[in-house]
């Protein structure tokens, strides 16, 4: 655990910040201490990364105060809370793809297109030193989501960061992945950094962080230390009910142990090259069906076989059905008009 009396490093003082009038962070109070792990949970809207922003210089107090070391501060930019050792490492990294990694992590030094050979010996030199597994010479767009945030903490460490906040950092790893993660943020600790750790795993929460707080509505609703809290205090501070009014409540089990309608969905010995191969799933109507692996077994390629969302061209065997009828979706408007929607997990590149 963190030292309680270690150094207050960050501080919000009554914090708002609104969008058109509505408050997405009303009157926060907040605070980060050197050498911690401090998780920031909440439901989706909750405020988690409207007030992350504000401190890592996306964005403006509407009202309110930040202060750093004890000092008021209000950031224009990104660039200025890096002055103050700030960054912020998203789920959907900020790195350039058709750059190298060593030019990702030098990006913006002065002299850098000058220094371009020296740049891949230094990032190979600096990459060994924080245990990182990526060739300085590989292109950003050629990497996993893994590789890429490595790539990430590896700049911020470079520029001298003394502040990480992480959103939503172990939504694309794999179980070894994260405790390679888990294992960074400890040693990043043990170096002195203060994290900030937003997530919607609590149990990732619990056993990592120091201090856990939670938002809800855009107000803060409880801080506490993480071995004062348990799974079922955070559900409850985060929705504002009781755990039995809620799908984590005792009487969940009952609600969804119903009896299955009819089969709407059937993918009989499916294959798609090396992604997907001989793979069968039925679905049920009033049901909701689990589809579990690692990154890379294959459960996205499957939904889009289903969807009409990948090419017939990629669907090299088996049979799709839908309420017994064998259906060939060539595009997702097909699969859609006959009530099939895939909802892609990369906005940004199939929304």
């Amino acid at each position: 655990m963190a030292d309680p009396h270690a150094t207050e490093i960050v501080r919000f003082r009554k914090a708002t910040k609104a969008f058109a009038g509505n408050a997405a962070v009303r009157d926060v109070d907040f605070t980060l201490r050197q050498g911690e792990v401090h998780a920031l949970l909440g439901e989706n809207g909750a405020g988690k990364s409207t007030l992350t922003k504000v401190l890592a210089g996306l964005y403006p107090l509407t009202s309110g105060e930040m202060l750093i070391d004890g000092k008021p501060v209000g950031f224009s930019s990104p660039a200025d809370a890096m002055k103050h050792g700030i960054a912020m490492v998203f789920q959907e990294t900020n790195l350039i793809p058709s750059m190298n990694v060593a030019q990702n992590i030098f990006l913006g030094e002065e002299s850098f297109f000058n220094r371009l050979r020296g740049i891949n010996i230094k990032a190979q030199q600096h990459l060994q030193r924080l245990n990182f597994h990526v060739e300085p010479t590989a292109l950003v767009s050629t990497l996993g989501a893994a590789k890429k945030q490595m790539v990430e903490i590896a700049r911020a460490v470079h520029h001298k960061a003394r502040i990480f906040i992480f959103d939503e950092p172990t939504a694309t790893l794999t179980p070894e992945e994260k405790q390679h993660f888990f294992a960074l943020i400890e040693r990043l600790k043990g170096e002195g950094a203060s994290i900030i750790f937003i997530s919607h795993a609590l149990e990732e929460a619990l056993s990592i962080a120091d201090r856990i707080s939670v938002l809800r509505d855009g107000a803060l609703i409880v801080t506490d230390d993480a071995r004062n809290l348990t799974r079922e205090k955070i559900v409850q501070a985060m929705v504002g009910r009781q755990l039995t009014d809620t799908l984590y409540g005792d009487d969940a089990a009952k609600r969804v142990a119903r009896r299955p309608g009819e089969k709407v969905l059937a993918l009989e010995n499916v294959s798609m090259g090396k992604a997907v191969r001989s793979a069968t799933l039925s679905v049920f109507a009033g049901q909701v069906t689990g589809l579990f692996g690692l990154v890379g077994a294959g459960r996205t390629e499957m939904m889009k076989i289903a969807a009409g969302v990948l090419k017939r061209d990629f669907f090299h065997g088996g049979r799709i059905t839908l309420r017994g009828e064998v259906v060939h979706f060539r595009v997702p408007r097909q699969a859609v008009r006959r009530g099939v929607a895939y909802i892609t997990e990369d906005r940004k590149l199939d929304g």
